[in-house]
């Protein structure tokens, strides 16, 4: 996720987000399917990335549960990550890559049948996934899938890993009284008891420039998976299939700490924003891509009525002591992006 610039004074002459990016606004509609809306209850990294990226897309997707559109990209994503986790119930002699490739039609059946919206991803040109899929389009995006499962045995020897874990979902509370969770793709343990924190990225690796953001999510993991098992993670791991880049960080014990503290004041600005109804939106590159632009007063739009009581309060966690940076600093050691 790349870095977000600052939100403009309220008086800025500049241009709106909406101006900047050259695209039309829809008019805005009622949302449709959304679920009760919630006060937070804790933090996950995606959920601290939003609120890092832009309150108001937070509140969206946390408090006012605006439905998203699926799109090929993500779903490509869980796609590939089913398949990796998958390979591994196989004996590791038959951990091939056509192996791999040959289980990707039939993850994608097994994703479409617990989700079947997801047919209209690949709907034919009128639109209407009701009217069937467009099969080119489809056998598209799985080649482009079984591509990035392909590249991944450059990177990684699956006959060689044995992991301790898949998809682990992760819950701790931490000793302030923050509820922190989250989903780790894959947990190897060396014979000496060493841990590695592996996770799959389907796009490209970024720019060093922004290496450090992309290691926030690592260090959540690490944070933890620390406070759960009380080791320190001895490696982070970022696999990106997209371009076929290892990024590996060996953290700290300030490294975490760091985070921690990141955390908390982030979580203090969520409940401050919670009980006030204070979400302002922060312009960035990445309006481009927000589906609640409609929403969005930089786009014109106004967000639908605060759903939740003025003044509501979220449990009060301690004030982080210690320095807390926008990005925790790299600390450790972290390993140049190794080309495979």
């Amino acid at each position: 996720m790349g870095t977000s610039s600052e939100r403009p004074d309220a008086g800025s002459a500049g241009p709106s987000a909406a101006e900047e990016t050259g695209r039309s606004v829809p008019a805005p509609k009622a949302p449709t399917a959304r679920t009760a809306p919630t006060a937070p209850t804790s933090l996950s990294p995606s959920r601290a990335g939003d609120f890092m990226t832009c309150p108001l897309l937070y509140r969206f997707r946390v408090i006012d549960r605006l439905p998203e559109k699926p799109n090929p990209a993500a779903t490509r994503g869980t796609l590939v990550h089913a398949v990796l986790e998958r390979l591994f119930d196989a004996p590791a002699a038959e951990r091939t890559a056509p192996r791999a490739r040959a289980l990707v039609a039939g993850e994608w059946e097994r994703l479409l049948a617990s989700r079947p919206e997801l047919a209209g991803l690949f709907a034919g040109e009128d639109g209407d996934a009701g009217g069937g899929v467009a099969p080119e389009r489809l056998a598209q995006w799985l080649s482009e899938a079984e591509a990035l499962v392909e590249r991944w045995f450059t990177l990684e020897d699956p006959t060689r890993l044995e992991p301790a874990e898949r998809e682990l979902a992760v819950e701790t509370v931490l000793d302030s009284g923050l509820p922190l969770r989250g989903i780790i793709d894959r947990v190897d343990v060396s014979p000496s008891g060493d841990v590695r924190i592996v996770d799959y990225k389907t796009g490209k690796a970024p720019r060093a420039d922004y290496a450090a953001g992309a290691l926030f999510q690592m260090k959540f993991y690490g944070l933890v998976l620390w406070r759960l098992r009380g080791a320190l993670p001895r490696r982070l791991q970022l696999v990106y299939l997209g371009s076929g880049d290892v990024l590996t960080y060996d953290p700290t014990e300030s490294d975490l700490l760091a985070v921690e503290r990141k955390l908390l004041a982030l979580w203090e600005a969520i409940r401050r924003a919670t009980e006030t109804g204070d979400w302002r939106p922060r312009p960035s590159k990445l309006c481009g891509w927000c589906e609640h632009q409609a929403f969005c007063p930089e786009f014109g739009g106004t967000p639908p009525p605060y759903p939740l009581v003025a003044g509501r309060e979220l449990p009060l966690i301690p004030a982080p002591s210690g320095p807390v940076d926008p990005v925790p600093g790299e600390r450790g050691r972290m390993d140049p992006l190794q080309q495979r």
